[in-house]
């Protein structure tokens, strides 16, 4: 990983703190915050995966729909925008999306996946699950988010469990650092999807939950947001008929996952 990246982030800290509101200011007809360009700055690194019962195009346009790809690009770009406004942090314009068999994994401390419980759950190459331990123990952060429930829950352990079998898939209680590195947050908190505003359970768990699979020295190498959904919470920030409380506990997760990930 790019040690300058790592460097500049740990002044995060140090960072003043506005209303998480302000992120709507483009809903209030102000032009949203432009991001810095590319360069020695954070970049969100989107995963793209396959699946039981489907794949992948080969084209630049993904062949449409794929389920890696739900709220992309815009709960990246988004949250990209509330991370420069709501830290010091400096952020490239544009998230990428990258393959764990691709090696330029390596340059990015944070990666971000969802969706690993549907279409028959996650699927990985031996050389996807080599790569994505080797990045895992040299520093790198993982977060999985948006799954629902036991069956989604079991297609994704199915598969996920052989990056580190060795290692149990532990629960993380309110009192972890992860909640309180930057927001004080009263532990996991479930996020709706957008068609869902009253937050009525998607399956059959009706709380949120944080697993985490943890390196030898206790840092979280894994977080995994299960009965939650951040991605949309991010998406719809503009989105009159999202719930502004939800958007907002999405932006204060997300950041706090981040800023972890960043400096431990």
């Amino acid at each position: 990983m790019k040690a300058s990246t790592v460097l500049m982030i740990l002044c995060a800290s140090l960072a003043v703190t506005v209303g998480i509101g302000a992120a709507n200011s483009a809903a209030n007809g102000e032009d949203p915050v432009e991001l810095d360009e590319a360069g020695d700055a954070f970049t969100f690194v989107r995963i793209r995966y396959n699946t039981a019962h489907g794949g992948w195009d080969d084209g630049d346009d993904w062949g449409g729909w794929q389920t890696w790809a739900v709220d992309f690009p815009a709960a990246d770009e988004n949250l990209l925008r509330g991370v420069r406004r709501l830290t010091n942090i400096h952020v490239n314009k544009a998230p990428i999306v990258l393959q764990l068999d691709d090696d330029r994994i390596f340059e990015y401390p944070f990666l971000y996946m969802l969706e690993v419980g549907r279409d028959g759950g996650l699927q990985l190459t031996s050389k996807e699950i080599d790569n994505l331990r080797e990045y895992l123990l040299r520093g790198g952060f993982l977060l999985i988010d948006d799954f629902w429930g036991t069956w989604q829950w079991q297609n994704f352990y199915r598969t996920f469990s052989k990056v580190f079998p060795d290692k149990p898939m532990v629960e993380l209680d309110k009192d972890h650092q992860i909640f309180h590195c930057y927001y004080d947050i009263d532990g996991p908190q479930m996020i709706p999807r957008v068609s869902n505003p009253e937050n009525y359970p998607e399956q059959d768990v009706d709380f949120a939950i944080n697993r985490a699979v943890l390196d030898d020295d206790g840092r979280v190498m894994v977080l995994i947001n299960w009965n939650s959904d951040m991605g949309d919470g991010w998406e719809h920030t503009y989105n009159p008929m999202y719930p502004t409380h939800y958007a907002n506990m999405a932006y204060r997760l997300g950041i706090n996952y981040l800023i972890y990930a960043l400096t431990h």
